[in-house]
């Protein structure tokens, strides 16, 4: 069976500043009032205002400020989406593609890998290179926009890239890098300078691989009544692939998957205390994250 592997390393923190309002949004998001951040949004994003219908999306992904809801999360990306909002596609691409949707994945991440996003580019060149969604199988194609992603510095798609070497002919890995220069060459990747891209080392694995090795993550003795919530998803076999694309920066903290109704929250702990959680969750940025406490 061929495998292909895939992480939500959706920036989910790393909200778009726009217009001033919508930053002042994010200031009080920043300052832990998600309710006023959501009431500053809402009404921007109703008029239209991309950057404010990612970031309801993202309060709706979260539950924070509102009520979990990830119907209403996925409009308003898709609302943000159909704007251009490059974020927005490639986060929408990687919902849908978690949930099982491959056809609906690739429209929306096909344009914003076009437009240089490193987790787009490679969740949508491992969909050419196996002909996922609809696509027709293109092992040079998928390698060049592989390529492109690795070449950014993101550490799965190099580990993938390393795969890929392993088994393909040097002549159509030759063809691939020539396409990916001719693609870098011809469409530079349209950046934000509002919401600068962390430098790659800070980047977690996301997007798919078509081989990934795995590897243990050091266990340690935790004790405390903190965690850190990295999420929360329709199916508990996608929180149970973020967490092993995390695992091995959580020096050995567990997972504990939290049902609530359809929904499954993804925790990691235990920790001493709220600054314990807090130092884990700047550690694994920009992976979405905040410190919970057990009682």
């Amino acid at each position: 069976m061929r495998p292909l592997f895939f992480a939500m390393a959706m920036s989910f923190l790393a909200f778009p500043a726009g217009a001033q309002t919508v930053r002042s949004g994010i200031e009080e998001w920043q300052e832990g009032d998600a309710a006023a951040a959501v009431s500053i949004w809402q009404p921007l994003a109703e008029k239209g205002d991309a950057d404010a219908a990612f970031n309801l999306g993202q309060a709706y992904r979260l539950g924070k400020g509102v009520k979990l809801d990830l119907a209403t999360a996925r409009s308003w990306y898709e609302r943000a989406a159909l704007k251009g909002h490059i974020e927005a596609q490639t986060v929408l691409g990687l919902l849908l593609f978690q949930n099982g949707d491959k056809v609906g994945a690739v429209r929306w991440l096909k344009p914003a890998a076009e437009a240089g996003e490193t987790r787009a580019l490679l969740l949508y060149g491992a969909s050419v290179y196996h002909g996922d969604g609809g696509l027709k199988a293109d092992p040079v194609l998928g390698y060049a926009y592989i390529s492109r992603a690795a070449a950014q510095g993101l550490e799965s798609a190099k580990s993938t890239l390393a795969s890929l070497d392993a088994t393909m002919p040097l002549e159509q890995r030759k063809a691939g890098v020539a396409m990916a220069q001719a693609m870098a060459a011809g469409k530079s990747a349209k950046a934000d300078p509002l919401s600068p891209r962390p430098s790659p080392k800070a980047k977690p694995a996301v997007g798919p691989a078509p081989v990934v090795a795995k590897s243990a993550a050091p266990t340690v003795a935790g004790k405390g009544n903190w965690r850190i919530q990295l999420g929360a998803f329709s199916q508990r076999k996608s929180a149970e692939t973020l967490f092993a694309s995390l695992s091995g920066r959580l020096s050995g903290r567990q997972a504990y998957y939290i049902p609530v109704g359809a929904i499954t929250r993804l925790q990691a702990g235990p920790f001493e205390s709220r600054a314990a959680a807090s130092a884990a969750c700047a550690g694994l940025k920009p992976q979405a994250c905040f410190p919970v406490e057990v009682r």
